[in-house]
C-alpha cells in the first residue's frame, strides 16, 4: 500500500513539474511583448530629418574636422545632428525602470527588517 502512494506521489510531482517547466517556457516566450512600451499600431517612427542629412551627406563631399565636430557637438553624432532627437528614445523620456532599480527593490525588499 505504501509503495502504492510514493508511487503516486511520484507520478504526480513528475506531471506537476512537468507543467510547470511548460508553463515557464511559454512565460518567457510571452514576456518580451509586455515589455513593449509604444503602440504596436503605430509603427516605426518616421525619422524624415535624418535620412535627409544621411542623403545629403552621402551625396557631398566628406566632412571636414570643423564641419565634423560642429555637427557631433550638436547631437547624436555627426550625421544626425540634433534631426529628430524629440522621437528618440532616452531615459528622460522613456517610462520604463531600469534592470538596476527593479533589483535594487528587489533586495531592498528582501533584506528589509519588519
Amino acid at each position: 500500500m505504501a509503495t502504492n502512494f510514493k508511487q503516486s506521489l511520484s507520478r504526480f510531482a513528475r506531471v506537476f513539474f512537468a507543467f510547470f517547466a511548460c508553463a515557464m517556457l511559454v512565460f518567457s516566450a510571452v514576456s518580451p511583448a509586455y515589455a513593449v512600451t509604444s503602440n504596436p499600431r503605430d509603427g516605426e517612427s518616421n525619422l524624415m530629418e535624418i535620412e535627409k542629412k544621411s542623403q545629403e551627406l552621402v551625396l557631398s563631399d566628406p566632412y571636414g574636422l570643423e564641419k565634423t565636430s560642429k555637427e557631433a557637438n550638436k547631437g547624436i553624432n555627426e550625421v544626425q545632428g540634433d534631426a529628430d532627437k524629440d522621437k528618440m528614445f532616452n531615459p528622460s523620456n522613456s517610462k520604463s525602470t531600469s534592470f538596476e532599480s527593479k533589483v535594487k527593490g528587489l533586495v531592498d525588499n528582501i533584506t528589509s527588517k519588519d
